[in-house]
C-alpha cells in the first residue's frame, strides 16, 4: 500500500509549482528502483499511465475499466504450497510495477473500501489513506493541509 500512494502522490504542487518524480527519466528511474522495479523507458510510461488512471479513479472522474488495457497479458497462476493456495502474477517484465500497484489498489477498495481519497484542500494534489476508526480523515496532512484549512475557515469566520 505504501508503494500505492506513493505513486498516487509522486506528482505533487509544491509551492504552487508541479513536481513530477516520475517526469525525469533519472529521477523516475531513482524512483522506480527504490519501489523494487527495474527503472526501464518502458516501466516509467505504465507508471505515469497508472498514476494518472489511479488517480481520476479516487477521485471519481474516471471508471475502474480505464484499467483494463493495463491488465492485458497479465495472470494469475495458483500454486499449491506446504502454507496451501498461493497466487503467483505472471505479467510482463515492464508492467510489473504497475500491476502490483493496481493490485494494491484493488486490495484496498476491497478492505477498505472509500477510505483512500484525495485531500481535502483543493490547492493540493495529494492522496491520503484514512486509517482512522472514525473514517473522518480530510487531510494528506494535519499539520500542513489541514492547519491551512482551519486557519482558512477561521479567518473567514472572524472576518
Amino acid at each position: 500500500m505504501d508503494t500505492l500512494l506513493d505513486l498516487l502522490n509522486s506528482r505533487p504542487l509544491i509551492d504552487g509549482e508541479e513536481r513530477d518524480a516520475l517526469g525525469d527519466p533519472a529521477e523516475g528511474r531513482r524512483w522506480a528502483r527504490e519501489h523494487g522495479g527495474d527503472g526501464s523507458l518502458a516501466e516509467l510510461a505504465l507508471l505515469r499511465e497508472t498514476r494518472d488512471i489511479l488517480q481520476g479513479i479516487v477521485r471519481g472522474e474516471t471508471s475502474a475499466a480505464a484499467l483494463n488495457p493495463l491488465l492485458e497479458g497479465v495472470h494469475q497462476i495458483p500454486e499449491i504450497t506446504s502454507e496451501g493456495l498461493r497466487w503467483t502474477v505472471r505479467t510482463p517484465p515492464a508492467a510489473r510495477l504497475a500491476v502490483e500497484v493496481i493490485l494494491a489498489w484493488a486490495a484496498t477498495e476491497e478492505q477498505m473500501p472509500g477510505r483512500l481519497r484525495p485531500c481535502s484542500n483543493h490547492e493540493c494534489r495529494l492522496f491520503l489513506l484514512d486509517r482512522s476508526r472514525a473514517n473522518r480523515a480530510r487531510w494528506c496532512s494535519m499539520a500542513v493541509c489541514g492547519n491551512r484549512e482551519k486557519a482558512r475557515r477561521h479567518y473567514e469566520r472572524n472576518r
